[in-house]
């Protein structure tokens, strides 16, 4: 199995980002997780973590067969092209709506000669985008996964807000977080 490596790229550890990573490890196994430019000792309890910065590992030869998921690249991955990569890296961003394109600049671009594939081009959660290349990995091809843009989630009686993101729908279901919905209702008061 993969290591599934986050780069993050947040000032601090938001509640948000820790509610994610977390929900990363219990998806793939704190075995299979990195973090990676970060001190954070919060992140010892859901996988490996690394101060240098994944670039810096990159140029000292450590990630052979690495891939970034970048939404800009021009390759989509696929499930056998998935099969050569030990490390898959991925930008650990809270979004932005609009997206800002920060994986690129922040991430891919530092990275001279490593490759870089897409699993789509709309702005997915970091946890949600490593569902999606776990699913590949694991033989299903992006075509055969089911997303919805967009999903509101309701806070209370008058209350919703909106995630902008690309959500995967399994059995019927939106894949969110059961503790980013608690979040979400504690963040409101309610």
């Amino acid at each position: 199995m993969p290591i599934y490596i986050i780069e993050h790229l947040e000032d601090k550890v938001w509640p948000w980002c820790l509610i994610e990573y977390k929900h990363i490890s219990q998806m793939v196994g704190k075995s299979h997780v990195w973090f990676t430019h970060t001190r954070s000792a919060a992140l010892k309890k859901y996988g490996s973590v690394f101060s240098e910065s994944v670039a810096e590992q990159f140029a000292k030869g450590k990630l052979k067969n690495a891939c970034v998921l970048d939404p800009v690249a021009p390759k989509t991955l696929t499930p056998g092209d998935a099969q050569q990569f030990n490390y898959f890296i991925f930008g650990g961003i809270l979004g932005d709506d609009p997206p800002q394109q920060r994986t690129s600049p922040e991430l891919t671009s530092k990275m001279h000669g490593i490759a870089v594939r897409n699993i789509g081009k709309k702005q997915m959660s970091t946890d949600t985008a490593v569902y999606v290349v776990q699913q590949i990995v694991s033989g299903k091809k992006l075509s055969e996964l089911q997303f919805q843009d967009g999903v509101e989630i309701i806070i209370g009686k008058n209350e919703s807000t909106l995630l902008p993101y690309r959500y995967v729908v399994k059995d019927g279901k939106v894949m969110v977080s059961r503790e980013l919905l608690i979040y979400l209702k504690k963040k409101s008061g309610l």
